[in-house]
């Protein structure tokens, strides 16, 4: 049986060894690329991204790899988008200045507020396991959660959240301090995960088999 083969895009932002090894652990083939050519042939990518919105908008421009990831909107392949990949996906940041983003799903990026709706300030980032919900009931069949449950815990690090401009664009929600913001975003044939999955035990891991699957 041939390995399904995953291609992570690589642009020097990434967690790109623990995604790698979560991938390899469930079967798949696996290949970190920059070349934009190698790219937008993939069946499979995922674009992973630790650190501040506006430098890794700067190396994906570097890289000429915007356009290259702009056009998987109106392809055929699958895409997993994490943590800093996932902001990537939206119109804008607000990280330090306004940004432009690939603009894959409509919606900005916002800073997780420093102040809970209890008024108390909390600490930013928030860091650690969370536990996610479906938005409004939602199904998660046949989505890339289709193997987890509501109330499952992810591992999260992030100062930034994302705010949809369409929320049939949201399948899960995370609260922190009382504040729910997106956990996982979808549109068509891309999906962005807030957390970090290859970092989340058993549930993450799920999410990684059903992308390798889809």
């Amino acid at each position: 049986m041939n390995k399904k083969q995953i291609i992570i895009v690589d642009y020097g932002l990434g967690n790109i060894l623990s995604v790698r090894r979560g991938l390899e652990h469930l079967g798949a083939s696996v290949e970190c690329t920059s070349d934009p050519k190698v790219i937008s042939r993939a069946s499979k990518i995922v674009l992973p991204g630790v650190g501040a919105f506006p430098r890794a908008m700067q190396a994906l421009i570097e890289l000429n790899l915007v356009n290259t990831l702009k056009n998987l909107e109106s392809s055929s392949t699958q895409v997993l988008a994490i943590c800093l990949g996932m902001q990537l996906l939206l119109d804008e940041s607000d990280e330090f200045e306004t940004t432009p983003g690939l603009g894959l799903i409509p919606g900005r990026v916002v800073q997780v507020p420093k102040i809970n709706i209890f008024g108390t300030p909390q600490k930013i980032p928030h860091i650690g396991w969370n536990t996610v919900k479906s938005n409004n009931n939602k199904t998660w069949k046949g989505t890339i959660l289709d193997n987890n449950k509501t109330d499952d815990a992810f591992y999260f690090v992030h100062s930034f959240m994302v705010k949809l401009s369409n929320m049939n664009d949201l399948l899960a929600t995370v609260s922190y301090g009382g504040i729910e913001f997106p956990a996982v975003i979808y549109k068509n044939n891309i999906v962005g995960c807030q957390f970090h999955p290859e970092k989340s035990g058993k549930a993450g891991l799920q999410i990684l088999d059903k992308f390798i699957n889809l």
